[in-house]
């Protein structure tokens, strides 16, 4: 498959785009917020889910026109731990502005607050054979990187 490249612009897009993004592991270490730029970046290691094989990909992601992001139940001191994003949900106040919501296995979470949505989801590099496809039940099952 070829690397896959997403841009979006309204909610509906950045549904399309959580999908892509489902069972995505990062490291704390690998995000980023930028309020100079207004900018808020991740790379993940991306499952691949329309890969014949289990695999997982090098992508990064990133909001464009941030006011602000909060962080709820994700220690930032711990730069090496990883979190399994789920999903992006987005909340719209005062249209086209609202709030794009990361939310990680295990309860954590992040808020981005954004003027419109304006994010980009790009694969950058590798792609690895990864152990087994993500399951969602009660208790995750872990996954090496």
């Amino acid at each position: 498959m070829d690397l896959l490249r997403l841009v979006a612009f309204d909610p509906e897009d950045l549904a399309v785009i959580s999908a892509h993004l489902q069972d995505s592991l990062l490291r704390v270490g690998d995000i980023i917020y930028l309020p100079k730029e207004r900018r808020f970046a991740i790379q993940t290691f991306r499952y691949d889910w329309e890969a014949a094989t289990p695999q997982r990909r090098l992508t990064c992601m990133h909001f464009e026109h941030v006011k602000a992001v909060r962080v709820r139940g994700v220690d930032q001191t711990n730069k090496d731990a990883v979190l399994n994003l789920l999903a992006i949900a987005f909340d719209e106040r005062d249209a086209p502005s609202g709030t794009a919501t990361l939310i990680f296995a295990e309860g954590g979470a992040i808020q981005v607050d954004l003027e419109c949505i304006e994010m980009q989801m790009k694969d950058i590099g590798p792609v690895w054979a990864a152990e087994s496809r993500p399951e969602h039940d009660d208790q995750p099952q872990a996954e090496r990187l």
